[in-house]
This record gives structure tokens, C-alpha cells and sequence, in this order.
């Protein structure tokens, strides 16, 4: 059986790891089909394959991406699967995501700066190097600079919203990133369904709203997961007519989440790989 991680990042977002890195750390980790799926960026896709090429691991890589949406007063995570990285509309809308991201984090060191953290913009820029600048490399300055002692301590004392370093996001909507996608030849999945602090009432407003506008998918599996949470999101996918996802959501090696680690899906549950040609 082919052990599938569709989801997870590199350097080219706000994951730790260039592109060679995770796809030999996949290898090692037995992932026969891995999706890289950065955040609101494909620029990642072909030297990953390049990479894989080069390594010539027994890896296949499937093109995806992370695009972050607004809904309602939260912030949706949609995995396109199997896209078209040429796909001009595709393209288009990542672009517009990045402009986003770019103002945003401008923001984000303004409001850093005038709270006594100095440079924190320049440092996060240095520390994303070609990438776009995203609230980690805004948590590693910060930690640096000894503001936390954790990664998710700093997220929530400076960077979460109410706090110091937050700044709104302006991203597009849900039903944008659905269609980008599908014109793209790609698969929308709703990305870590059970991590947006809703209710199961919301939860279940999100689920059918995303079915309703297209979507194709969702993710039932991770790799720290509750399999009572597991059984629950499978069959929440199977009454709304969705395919099931799973992914490690990796961004740099920790004990509990790892390429590849604890990815299965409940029975009755039909994996989004099971369509692909």
C-alpha cells in the first residue's frame, strides 16, 4: 500500500527545509506520493522534482499549494492538489496572495517596532531569503530576541490576534480559491478542518458551504490526531460527498509530527488519489 503525506511545506513558505531536504527526508520516511503544498506559492514545485530528479528517489510529487481564505471572521486553509502550475488565473490570484503577505508583514514590523522589537521586518526578510516573509519568520525573530521560549508562545503572546504584532488579513475568498484551482485541473481540499476554534455547528456550516461551492475534499487525517477526530471528520466528508485527504502539514521536524507519520484514513472513506488518472 502507497503511504500518501499530502501536505506539507519548505523554505519557500514558512517551512525550515529547502525543497532537497524534504524530499530526502520523505524518502527516508517511507512517503511513496508527497504534495507540496506551500502557502500561497508554486515556485517550490519544480525544484522539488528537480531535486527528486537529481537524488533519484522513488518519490512522486504531486504539485499543490495552500491558499489562505476569509470566511466569515476566519481564516481557511485550501489545499489545491494536482494543479497546473502554468494556469494563468492560478498564477494570477498567488500573485495577489503574495502582494498580501508583502503588506502585511510591513505591517506586522511597524507594529513590532513600535513595541520596542527593532528590525524585526529586516531580520524576518533575511531569514526568508527569496521566500515570502510569513508570521514564523516573524516567531523565530522573535524567539531570538528571547520574547518567548517557544515557537507557540510567541504566536500567542505577540503575533494572534488582539495582540501586539497582529495585523488582519486580507486574503480572497473561500469560493475564489475553489475555482482558481478547479481551472488550474486541480483538486480543492479543506485544509486541518478541526483546527479552526469553531464549533461543531460551524464546522458544519464550513463543510457544507465549501461542498456547495465546489470544493472536492477535506482532510480527515494528520499525523497527532484523536482517531475519535478522525472518525468524526470522515464522516462529516462522507455526508457531504467529499473525498478524504491526509497530510502531515510538516513545516520542520518535531517527535510528534513527522512526513509521513500516522496517515490512514477510516474505513469507508475514499482517499482524493483514488480519482487521479
Amino acid at each position: 500500500m502507497l503511504k500518501y503525506d499530502l501536505h506539507c511545506h519548505s523554505n519557500f513558505s514558512d517551512g525550515t527545509l529547502s525543497v532537497d531536504e524534504l524530499v530526502s527526508r520523505a524518502a527516508d520516511k517511507g512517503v511513496d506520493v508527497l504534495a507540496l503544498t506551500d502557502h500561497d506559492t508554486i515556485a517550490g514545485i519544480a525544484p522539488a522534482r528537480a531535486a527528486i530528479a537529481a537524488q533519484a528517489l522513488d518519490l512522486e510529487l504531486v504539485a499543490g499549494v495552500e491558499i489562505s481564505t476569509r470566511w466569515h471572521s476566519f481564516e481557511i486553509h485550501i489545499v489545491g492538489l494536482q494543479v497546473d502550475t502554468q494556469a494563468p488565473g492560478l498564477t494570477a490570484l498567488l500573485a495577489e496572495q503574495q502582494q498580501k503577505r508583502s503588506e502585511r508583514a510591513i505591517k506586522i514590523g511597524e507594529r513590532l517596532q513600535k513595541a520596542g522589537f527593532e528590525n524585526t521586518y529586516e531580520q524576518a526578510c533575511e531569514l526568508a531569503a527569496e521566500a515570502q516573509v510569513t508570521r514564523a519568520h516573524f516567531a523565530r525573530v522573535l524567539m531570538a530576541q528571547g520574547a518567548a521560549k517557544t515557537f507557540q508562545g510567541i504566536f500567542k503572546k505577540y503575533l494572534s490576534r488582539g495582540n501586539t504584532g497582529y495585523v488582519p488579513s486580507t486574503w480572497c475568498d473561500m469560493h475564489t480559491a475553489i475555482k482558481a484551482i478547479a481551472a488550474a485541473g486541480g483538486q480543492s481540499v479543506l485544509a486541518h478542518p478541526a483546527r479552526y476554534k469553531m464549533s461543531n455547528k460551524w464546522l458544519r456550516k464550513l463543510v457544507n458551504e465549501f461542498a456547495t461551492l465546489g470544493g472536492d475534499a477535506m482532510e480527515v487525517a494528520q499525523t497527532q490526531q484523536a482517531p475519535c477526530e478522525r472518525q468524526f471528520l470522515g464522516q462529516l466528508a462522507r455526508e457531504h460527498g467529499l473525498l478524504c485527504s491526509q497530510g502531515s502539514d510538516f513545516h520542520f521536524p518535531l517527535p510528534y509530527i513527522e512526513l509521513g507519520k500516522n496517515l490512514y484514513l477510516p474505513k469507508d472513506c475514499e482517499g482524493v488519489w483514488q480519482r487521479w488518472q
